[in-house]
């Protein structure tokens, strides 16, 4: 079952990303380029994560998985909250943080989203 430290190892282990406890000491988040794309509650007795989510695909997780609801004090329709008790394989969280990595990453501009892989011809 993904643990605290498996999550921050597999968020910051994206091109990027930094963390950040912008609301309070016990709120971690993850960014890219400044956005965030995960957050946390590094003091709450349950462990959970806020994803980003396509709205369609945000509703579907939440039909298969009692653990995945809208997002704690987010746009309920763009983000999921996901209880983590090990009733969800941790590839399938997994996927569900690089969908919202990617949500968050495209949208900014694309100046920013080519440096990531070192393209520097902006005038494609």
């Amino acid at each position: 079952m993904l643990k605290l430290e498996d999550l921050r190892e597999y968020c910051m282990s994206k091109q990027n990303v930094e963390e950040d406890f912008p609301f309070n000491s016990g709120t971690l988040t993850f960014k890219v380029f400044g956005k965030i794309f995960a957050l946390t509650n590094i003091d709450s007795a349950e462990f959970s994560v806020n994803l980003k989510c396509r709205p369609e695909h945000a509703l579907q997780l939440r039909s298969m998985y009692k653990q995945v609801t809208p997002g704690y004090h987010m746009n309920k329709k763009h983000w999921n909250t996901i209880l983590i008790d090990g009733a969800i394989p941790d590839s399938e969280i997994c996927l569900m943080i690089d969908e919202s990595y990617e949500l968050v990453l495209s949208g900014v501009s694309r100046i920013l989203r080519d440096s990531l892989h070192g393209n520097t011809n902006n005038n494609k």
